[in-house]
């Protein structure tokens, strides 16, 4: 699990990662997703304890909010927003082959720059409103613990849809199997449930999972009907879209 976790970590994050876990020999990242939610720990561990020293400052809790979430992005090198622009640019096209060619450009369109707009908006508001109503300590367990369901997210997503094309990274890292799946999905439910239920309760814990399985469910659903498949964009995508559903649920219900 450990070494899982650290190639996971070197995958999803700017954090330096010694080259002997990046062997020639070892197995495709598909085969490593087990260590995705814990990687997700480590990568809002940070940016978490630096919303909590910020708003117990007394800095407002949306600057704190906002503070933390760069944090979080400079962290992991912006890697699933860029996803989630490539991909909202993509489903702006009217058919998938020109879709995955907007999504193999690095350059944001409309779509693209306004869902990283409403991505960031969003989980700032959430996780300030969090703040201010649950306090600066909980609302950093909530960083590290919708980190890791959202991770989880990513590798359902990730297993249940073929590549849509066989050239890119997705095809390259291989495919999840679902016993991998069951375990990266069971291993970022149970850090959520252990960090984040304390301190916002059962009713907003279980809505929050709920919302993260409907909004990954059903993102899963549209880019399989267009796209037919997954790419590393939408991979980042649903990385994006649970934390935002997870964050949102969980400012309404706490």
């Amino acid at each position: 699990m450990a070494h899982e976790t650290v190639r996971a970590v070197g995958f999803l994050s700017r954090i330096p990662v010694p080259s002997r876990f990046f062997g020639t020999g070892d197995a495709p990242l598909a085969a490593m997703v087990r260590g995705f939610p814990l990687a997700g720990v480590v990568v809002a561990f940070a940016p978490a304890v630096l919303l909590a020293i910020l708003a117990a400052a007394g800095a407002p809790a949306l600057l704190a909010a906002f503070v933390a979430l760069a944090l979080q992005t400079a962290v992991t090198g912006a890697l699933h927003e860029d996803g989630l622009a490539d991909t909202a640019d993509g489903l702006g096209a009217s058919k998938r082959e020109r879709a995955l060619e907007i999504m193999h450009d690095s350059r944001n369109g409309t779509f693209g720059t306004l869902a990283l707009m409403f991505s960031l908006a969003l989980r700032g508001a959430a996780l300030g409103a969090l703040a201010a109503s649950t306090g600066a300590v909980s609302a950093g367990f909530v960083m590290i613990g919708i980190a890791a369901a959202s991770r989880a997210a990513m590798v359902w997503h990730w297993q249940a849809l073929a590549p849509a094309r066989g050239d890119g990274v997705a095809a390259a890292s291989g495919q999840p199997d679902e016993r991998q799946t069951n375990w990266a999905i069971g291993i970022g439910v149970a850090i959520f449930v252990l960090v984040v239920l304390p301190g916002t309760g059962a009713t907003a814990c279980t809505a929050a999972l709920a919302s993260i399985a409907i909004a990954t469910g059903v993102l899963t659903r549209r880019l399989d009907r267009f796209l037919g498949g997954h790419t590393g964009d939408t991979i980042g995508a649903t990385q994006q879209v649970a934390e935002i559903a997870g964050l949102v649920t969980l400012a309404i219900f706490a």
